[in-house]
């Protein structure tokens, strides 16, 4: 069976980091196997609470799953601090781990920081050049950038700036971009792969129900990487899983509500 490793926080509330992960992995009929990086009290309304977990303990989760179990495939999600994504970028080099997915994970969908600012510089020197595919929205690639981002055009050349960082793929998620326009009739994604700038097309789906739906996306691309997938294909799938799971959304709680992750197998797609 195809291995797939998230190296993410916990979300209380089940629709994003390590539980978005697994349910999303198990959709794709691949073996998912978590490393906690930060327990977080969280629901659809706000995060009320973060603690983050010792060096040492995401250190041996690590190697308790690599030197056993084997991995296909990795999805970065929640790494709140600069010790952090050292330590994981220190051990995908050691363990030569490929099909790496980077969700840079800044701000949770109720506008609570999940990264320290110190860690910005460190994620962009330590972990985008080890990426295969790297994911993000609009206010996560203005900070990473320190620019502003408000038509697509903006978006397209923000993705070969983020590229010239290092990392194989960049996708950066429009869905943001609804915050700066009057009327949004497309989700927008634009995919760069060195060669050319590449969009990626879906009706915009109006709802609450977007918890953790970066997380999902991320996740879905690094669980199609371990299964074989060629990156744009990876990525294709992940935007038609993630579009459907938004589509059949469970309506859940008072805020942002979660997707539905088990919307279906995509082996049935």
């Amino acid at each position: 069976m195809v291995r797939a490793l998230t190296i993410a926080g916990s979300d209380s509330g089940g629709g994003a980091g390590i539980q978005a992960d697994l349910k999303t992995f198990s959709a794709y009929g691949v073996f998912g196997m978590s490393v906690i990086t930060a327990i977080t009290a969280q629901n659809t309304c706000q995060v009320t609470g973060i603690q983050e977990v010792s060096l040492e303990i995401i250190d041996k989760q690590i190697e308790a799953v690599v030197t056993d179990i084997g991995v296909d495939g990795v999805k970065t999600g929640m790494l709140s601090s600069a010790a952090i994504v050292n330590l994981v970028a220190d051990k995908i080099e050691k363990h030569y781990l490929m099909n790496v997915v980077v969700d840079p994970v800044m701000i949770s969908k109720s506008g609570d920081s999940l990264l320290s600012t110190d860690s910005v510089n460190t994620l962009k020197e330590r972990l985008m050049p080890l990426s295969t595919v790297f994911t993000h929205n609009i206010p996560e690639a203005e900070t990473l950038l320190g620019k502003n981002i408000c038509s697509e055009q903006d978006m397209k050349d923000a993705a070969v700036e983020l590229y010239s960082l290092g990392c194989r793929i960049v996708v950066l998620k429009g869905g943001h971009i609804k915050d700066k326009a009057e009327e949004v009739h497309e989700a927008i994604d634009i995919v760069y792969d060195g060669f050319q700038v590449s969009e990626l097309r879906k009706k915009y789906i109006k709802t609450k129900n977007t918890h953790g739906t970066g997380c999902t996306f991320a996740s879905a691309i690094a669980a199609g990487l371990a299964k074989g997938y060629l990156p744009s294909e990876a990525i294709k799938i992940a935007k038609r899983y993630i579009t459907k799971a938004i589509n059949s959304a469970p309506d859940l709680g008072h805020g942002y509500g979660p997707v539905n992750h088990l919307v279906g197998s995509i082996a049935r797609w």
